[in-house]
């Protein structure tokens, strides 16, 4: 996060943003900085109070693991009123940067009316995730991580109460699957182990959308009650 004080969307410094209306639930958003692009998809209703922010790897991406499961996830959560932002980063791989993509992402939502922001990422992405899990804190109602690395959970015991979700293939031929369990270990949470999962998940998105939809479901039912 920049210390140089203002909102996430200020301090990136945009120099312009453009819009597109795709469909009646579709917008993509492009916000040019002098250090790169910041793009989102955002689908779902646009005043939802409750949206999950979507993160790629080291090497950025809209789409996710899992034979594109962000989209597929995003059409499911928008079938039950939560909105969904996928984020594309400025300079993917940047730990810092990323993060502060995630809170200019959220600072989006909560400009259209959010009141709850919970946050996925994918491999490098999980850091990203936890990372912005902790700045997110009590309007956070959950993070998920597939396929995480360790480095950069290092304060992810820092997130509690906030539920955590890590998910990981047993045959993740890039990252092995104890980086996730480091990080439960640190955090705590729920993991679960995919057997025959690799590190993108082929194979496997049709019950990860199915699980991921019902998980986030329960998590903003639960952050709703819990704020009232």
């Amino acid at each position: 996060m920049s210390d140089t004080g203002g909102t996430p969307l200020d301090t990136i410094g945009a120099l312009a943003v453009a819009e597109h209306q795709v469909t009646s639930s579709l917008r993509h958003i492009e916000v040019y900085t002098m250090s790169g692009l910041l793009s989102a998809l955002w689908r779902g209703p646009f005043d939802a109070e409750g949206v999950v922010l979507m993160g790629g790897g080291a090497m950025g991406g809209l789409l996710g693991p899992a034979e594109a499961l962000y989209p597929r996830l995003a059409d499911e959560l928008a079938g039950i009123g939560i909105g969904s932002l996928r984020v594309g980063y400025r300079a993917p791989g940047d730990l810092e940067s990323c993060v502060h993509d995630m809170a200019a992402a959220a600072e989006m939502a909560t400009l259209s009316g959010a009141r709850a922001i919970g946050v996925m990422g994918h491999s490098f992405g999980g850091a990203v995730a936890v990372r912005a899990g902790l700045a997110f804190g009590e309007h956070c109602p959950g993070v998920v991580t597939l396929a995480t690395q360790a480095l950069g959970c290092e304060e992810a015991d820092g997130l509690s109460p906030t539920p955590l979700l890590l998910i990981h293939g047993d045959a993740d031929e890039i990252l092995p699957h104890m980086a996730s369990q480091m990080v439960q270990m640190i955090a705590g949470g729920e993991l679960r182990i995919i057997p025959g999962a690799g590190h993108m998940f082929n194979g496997h998105g049709d019950d990860l959308t199915a699980g991921l939809r019902d998980w986030w479901s329960e998590r903003f039912a639960e952050h709703r009650s819990g704020s009232t």
